[in-house]
Formats: C-alpha cells, sequence, structure tokens
C-alpha cells in the first residue's frame, strides 16, 4: 500500500507534469513535421508528373458508348470531344447498334492527338432474291474535316460486303509528305500531318476480295484539311464557297468556328456576293443569316465577327477570311457591275 501511494504522488507532482507535457509538445511537433514533408512530396510529385496526350472523337450521329482499355469512357457527340490519356497504347472501342463494336489500338504520345470522326449508317434488312456475286458493294471512307499540323489523323473505311472473301485493303495517301502510321492493309489507318499546315491529305482505298472480277474491286476516298498553326501577319483567306442551300452553308462555317475557337486572337472576316440574277438585298441577307447562325448556334462572340456586302459575281458566293488581330480587313472582289445584273423579277400574287 505505501509504494502505490508514493507512485501516485509521483505522477502527479509538478515535475512530472512539466515532463509529460514536453513529450507531448515533441510528439506534435514531429507529427506537423511529418505531414509538411508529406504535402511537399505531394506537390513535388504532380510537378513531376509526365504529359499527357489525348484522343478526340466525334461520331454521326452522336450517343455511342466508349470503353478505353476496357473501362466506360461516356458516349460520343457529334462535334469533338477530348479525351486525355497516358502516354503508351490505349485501345479505343465505340459500340454501335446491333452489336457493331469498332475498335483501334493507338499509342498516345506526349503532346499530340489522335483525331478520330466515324459516320454510322445502319443497315437495313431486307430478304432479296439470292445474288450470284456479292459485288459491288459500297464502300465509304470517313475522316475529320480539319485538323491541326502535326496532329494525327484517322482514316476509317466502312465496308458492306456481303460475300465470304476475306478482302484486301490498299491506301494511297497524299501529299507525299503525309506519312501513314498504322494501320497499312487493315480497314483503319492513321496519317502523321507533320509540316503539312494549310493543305489537305487525301487518303484513297482500293478494296477488293481477290477474285479477279472488276465489280468486286471498289474504291473510295476522303480528305482532311491541315491547319497551320500560325497565322500569317495579313488576312488569310479561309474558304470560298458558292451558296448553294443553306444546309450545305453551315457546314462550311461550322469549320470557321472551330478554327476560331483554335485561334482566339483571330476574326472571322465574312464577305458576301450576290449573283447576276439576285433580288436586291441579297448581299445583306447572307450576312445576317451567317453572322446569326455563327453566334447563336456556334457560340461564337459577335465581337469576333465581321461582314462586308461585296457586290455581285456571277453566283451566290461566300467568302471567309481570318483575320490576325491588328491586321488590314480584306477588301471584296466583285466581278460584275451594276450594269451587268439581271436580277430574277418577283412572281405576280394570286388574290
Amino acid at each position: 500500500m505505501l509504494k502505490a501511494t508514493r507512485n501516485a504522488s509521483l505522477r502527479t507532482s509538478p515535475r512530472f507534469a512539466r515532463r509529460f507535457a514536453l513529450v507531448l509538445l515533441l510528439a506534435a511537433f514531429a507529427s506537423a513535421s511529418l505531414a509538411g514533408s508529406g504535402v511537399q512530396a505531394k506537390q513535388k510529385n504532380k510537378k513531376n508528373e509526365p504529359p499527357r496526350g489525348r484522343v478526340e472523337i466525334s461520331t454521326q450521329p452522336g450517343g455511342y458508348d466508349i470503353t478505353i482499355d476496357g473501362q466506360p469512357a461516356g458516349p460520343t457527340t457529334d462535334y469533338v470531344r477530348a479525351i486525355e490519356l497516358d502516354p503508351g497504347p490505349h485501345t479505343v472501342e465505340i459500340m454501335f447498334p446491333n452489336n457493331t463494336r469498332w475498335s483501334h489500338v493507338f499509342n498516345i504520345v506526349a503532346g499530340r492527338k489522335e483525331c478520330i470522326a466515324l459516320n454510322y449508317r445502319p443497315r437495313t434488312i431486307s430478304i432479296p432474291a439470292i445474288a450470284v456475286s456479292p459485288c459491288p458493294y459500297p464502300v465509304n471512307v470517313s475522316a475529320p474535316a480539319q485538323v491541326g499540323d502535326g496532329d494525327v489523323v484517322t482514316f476509317t473505311a466502312d465496308v458492306d460486303y456481303a460475300g465470304q472473301s476475306a478482302l484486301n485493303y490498299t491506301w494511297t495517301v497524299s501529299p507525299p509528305a503525309a506519312r501513314i502510321l498504322s494501320g497499312a492493309g487493315t480497314p483503319t489507318i492513321t496519317v502523321d500531318t507533320t509540316g503539312l499546315g494549310d493543305r489537305r491529305v487525301t487518303a484513297i482505298l482500293v478494296v477488293d476480295d481477290g477474285s479477279g472480277d472488276r465489280s468486286c474491286r471498289q474504291t473510295a476516298q476522303a480528305a482532311t484539311g491541315v491547319l497551320s498553326r500560325r497565322l500569317p501577319d495579313g488576312p488569310r483567306r479561309f474558304d470560298e464557297f458558292p451558296s448553294v442551300a443553306f444546309d450545305d452553308d453551315k457546314a462550311r462555317l461550322d469549320n470557321l468556328a472551330i478554327e476560331l475557337q483554335n485561334n482566339p486572337g483571330a476574326t472571322g472576316y465574312i464577305i458576301g456576293y450576290a449573283g447576276r440574277r439576285s433580288r436586291a438585298g441579297v448581299g445583306d441577307q447572307m450576312g445576317t443569316r451567317a453572322i446569326d447562325y455563327l453566334v447563336n448556334r456556334r457560340g461564337i462572340s459577335r465581337s469576333r465577327l465581321a461582314y462586308a456586302n461585296g457586290g455581285h459575281r456571277e453566283d451566290v458566293t461566300y467568302e471567309i477570311w481570318l483575320v490576325p488581330q491588328g491586321a488590314e480587313a480584306p477588301r471584296p472582289t466583285p466581278t460584275l457591275d451594276p450594269s451587268q445584273l439581271r436580277p430574277t423579277p418577283r412572281r405576280p400574287r394570286r388574290d
């Protein structure tokens, strides 16, 4: 009993209490130091993380499930969707209806993009008479409309062949500086666009079943425009096309919207030319329609767009320029003067 009482008195003495508090203080300081070094280590590791590459995917239409290396990656969209990936090989799969699966292995390189654009056309089921030959058969080649200089563009073939023979795929790309990176002899190839700014890369595919029948040898092609990464000092002509139907005009204006998003310092300058037989006011209507579509449907700021009525040419025509900040705007180049116009008369109204 005496020994127990003495030990209790030592634990409750002031000297013991001071020593105990000092021990707790040292333990807390050591814990904080370890936590701080852990945060610094995490921040250092974060700075040392390797750069990543990306794949840019779009399908027409959108809404199909994507898996990357067997893991779900969300649905496709009808506009470009970017997915960041670590460098190295990655398997990208897209599941279309009726258990139709598109798959390709990409070797992702840090700082580079793999550009994919696929068109899905559902097959109709019919019960025709038994055909003697599966030929001819439809072949379609899909590719992105535009990529940047140095991007990797993917050309993909859709072949609706009902025969039993193995098909042979022969690809040819131009210009000669374009280089096939992978996929030769298969339905899908990837092409390096380095150094091809302001040019077009064309891929021509020849498919045959080895039978020697000319109708079993089919050809298709697709082209992708390669945009320069640097705008010139002055305005650059981006596109010029006749305006036949506004649905077709939209596709060309979509390309302008993408270019303006990639070059935030540029202005889209649109010049509209009425045709020889156009009625009065057509030139101004062209500008209103194009600007309204780019602002309200594609989200381009109105301050980055300009329009000029260019007068008259033989046909109704759009001319689109990219103007760097501070550069002088391009001048219209009409080819007809007012004395040469032959506007189509309006039909009289019937009461």
